[in-house]
């Protein structure tokens, strides 16, 4: 479908940049996949179609993001309130809705000492956070924005976070195989930490480690055949494969667009934009620290699902985030070609 992307997939994957990769492209009503490499070095496994990644990031689009729509839609949250009209607890009056969910509420997220504290008092530190005279007026990603949004999540339902999930994302849009707590065995091995020890079926973020079930920001565990689920679903402007509707139409389209308080910060609400090649539309976008992303565009009904645990054994970012945005060049490319191919 995308020769020259996948090649380039598998170049790297030999070259040692990612252990394993797991990727599929949806180009209407086409789907191609594969599966490459090992889901473990030492000793080794290797991937299958059934092996669950640590999503990190993507947890906040697929989960936290999908929720918080849900209450926009039903009138429950208005987006330019402040958060804590909704969450008492949070200590800065000023932050919105829309700060959070497009990264420019300029909170600082630094907590000293963080990884040692413990899930109380992390949850604490967060919440007496507050942002600066920079609100609104630029894009700082952080994963905080996150938190506070799943913080305001179950002060609605009332409910931790992750069983939130399960009842109102997983189990609606049918992604079975994915979950918080995974207790199979084909799970794809991150970081080789030297307190936790090899990271194999639990998040390998710190904060999201310590918050546990009551964090937004990352901890979700899936499959590409569940990205796929949700990837579709998006495409079909929020109708599940069973013909519910998940998220209304307007809704969907409405994200392919900038929502930052300027305008002009290209940024989605809880996803970031890229934008096609050819005619520079708008494309939702988001990654995962763990070696995850997803592009979507909904017009052309084309996306691109990448899970890889690039982070195992040893994480080595800066050279990965080169190869990643180089396989996303590519990709965009192909996919401008064969658009004008059509014309």
């Amino acid at each position: 479908m995308y020769p020259n992307t996948s090649q380039l997939i598998l170049t790297y994957l030999q070259a040692g940049v990612y252990p394993g990769v797991s990727y599929a492209f949806i180009k209407k009503e086409k789907t191609e996949q594969a599966t490459f490499g090992y889901a473990q070095l030492e000793p080794q496994r290797l991937l299958t179609t059934s092996t669950l990644f640590d999503m990190a990031s993507l947890t906040k689009v697929i989960a936290t993001n999908s929720l918080i729509l849900q209450l926009i839609e039903s009138g429950h949250l208005k987006i330019d309130r402040p958060l804590q009209s909704y969450l008492p607890q949070f200590r800065d009056p000023i932050v919105t809705i829309r700060h959070l969910l497009t990264h420019t509420s300029a909170i600082n997220p630094q907590i000293h000492n963080r990884n040692q504290l413990d899930q109380a008092a992390l949850t604490r530190a967060i919440l007496s956070l507050s942002s600066d005279r920079d609100i609104g007026q630029k894009v700082a990603y952080t994963d905080t924005g996150t938190i506070l949004l799943g913080f305001l999540l179950e002060e609605i339902y009332a409910e931790p976070l992750h069983q939130l999930f399960q009842e109102r994302v997983l189990e609606p849009l049918q992604m079975t195989q994915s979950t918080f707590a995974p207790t199979s065995s084909d799970v794809a091995a991150t970081e080789q930490d030297p307190i936790r020890g090899l990271i194999c079926g639990q998040v390998h973020d710190p904060k999201a480690f310590t918050l546990g079930e009551h964090c937004g920001s990352a901890g979700l565990f899936s499959t590409i055949e569940d990205c796929l689920i949700f990837a579709k679903m998006m495409l079909a402007g929020g109708q599940t494969a069973k013909g519910e509707s998940f998220l209304q139409d307007a809704t969907v389209d409405s994200l392919f667009a900038d929502w930052t308080p300027t305008g002009t910060l290209r940024r989605s609400l809880g996803w970031d934009l890229k934008e096609t090649i050819d005619d520079h539309r708008p494309l939702l976008f988001h990654t995962g620290y763990t070696g995850t992303f997803m592009l979507l565009d909904r017009e052309t009904q084309e996306a691109f699902i990448f899970l890889s645990n690039r982070v195992h054994p040893v994480d080595q970012r800066g050279d990965y985030l080169k190869k990643r945005d180089h396989i996303l060049e590519v990709y965009l490319e192909e996919k401008a070609q064969s658009s004008s191919n059509l014309l």
